[in-house]
């Protein structure tokens, strides 16, 4: 009993961290790139994942965890596949409307379910199936507005969601295989992440805003941002990791809506960007969505801890990865 509530409290840190590092970089990223013109977002990107491996090097210096060694294809692999989707992200955003981004984040769920169910032979209630359907619609009751289609920002956001999902889904499968830590694993595929973020962000960059991050004048306020930026963006990367790997894809995505919700209503407090009654609506929608998800992810999660328990966790130990 007492390691299940020592559990409990360490998944609700991890979405609290998550919840707070991510409104925050959003944040300090909004006001580097639209107040102080910084617009370079995949580059950016790549100097945060190199933050981060250095930040947890000089950790691991310090015994704060210990390193395991995982299979390097395996990593090479999963560090190239998560940089690629974060590429295509931000080449969907320059190549769509910010509705259909927006609509493109919100397939990401669906999909997801769709492939863990396929692929990883993993089963959903109908009540999450609603719970979730709510919550989307909410979200995109707040937040989708314009929907403009065309045929390369349809398939670069196409390939998006796909290597998104796919990316999340093996963060939450190669810590419980192979029973690697959060940490260990983000130690061991940032410098793939920052390495093919690092080749492939100026050029994506370049061809989105017509600059060149290597021209660009940093200013003492840009530099500023830049670094703090890149020092929250160590506790992001981090919460992203322990939150998959606590608790499953789906339930990350479900924690990037509620951000999404509370960066409208920070937007409206801090920045004074428009809020309407639809983005009111929107966002009562998706936390009723949000509530009955958690409700019935607890009630489900109660249901799991039966004696049946070690004959699910043989099977899904023995299934291949």
């Amino acid at each position: 009993m007492g390691e299940m509530s020592n559990n409990q409290l360490g998944v609700m840190g991890a979405l609290f961290l998550s919840v707070a590092s991510s409104v925050s970089i959003v944040i300090c990223n909004k006001a580097l790139m639209s107040n102080l013109g910084f617009q370079f977002a995949t580059t950016l990107t790549s100097w945060h994942l190199m933050v981060t491996y250095c930040t947890l090097h000089i950790a691991l210096r310090l015994n704060f965890f210990e390193n395991k060694t995982i299979d390097m294809r395996t990593v090479m692999l999963f560090g190239i596949l998560n940089g690629i989707s974060i590429g295509f992200l931000n080449l969907s955003l320059g190549f769509n409307s910010i509705g259909f981004y927006q609509m493109t984040k919100l397939a990401i769920i669906p999909f997801t379910v769709m492939l863990e169910t396929l692929f990883l032979k993993k089963q959903f209630s109908d009540k999450i199936k609603i719970s979730l359907s709510i919550l989307l619609l909410g979200v995109g009751i707040a937040s989708v507005t314009d929907l403009q289609l065309n045929l390369v920002g349809t398939i670069l956001s196409l390939i998006a969601i796909l290597t998104t999902c796919i990316g999340q889904i093996l963060t939450n499968t190669i810590q419980k295989r192979l029973n690697v830590s959060s940490t260990q694993l983000l130690y061991q595929s940032s410098p793939f992440q920052a390495a093919i973020l690092f080749v492939i962000g100026p050029f994506l960059d370049q061809c989105l805003t017509n600059q060149n991050v290597f021209a660009y004048t940093y200013s003492p306020s840009v530099m500023v941002f830049i670094l703090l930026s890149c020092l929250i963006a160590v506790f992001v990367n981090f919460s992203t990791f322990l939150v998959i790997g606590k608790t499953s894809p789906v339930t990350y995505q479900v924690l990037g809506h509620l951000k999404t919700c509370l960066v409208l209503g920070f937007g409206y407090t801090l920045l004074h960007d428009p809020f309407t009654a639809r983005n009111i609506f929107g966002i009562l929608v998706a936390m009723v969505g949000m509530g009955l998800y958690s409700y019935f992810c607890t009630l489900e999660t109660k249901k799991k801890h039966t004696p049946s328990l070690p004959s699910q966790v043989k099977e899904r130990e023995t299934s291949p990865l």
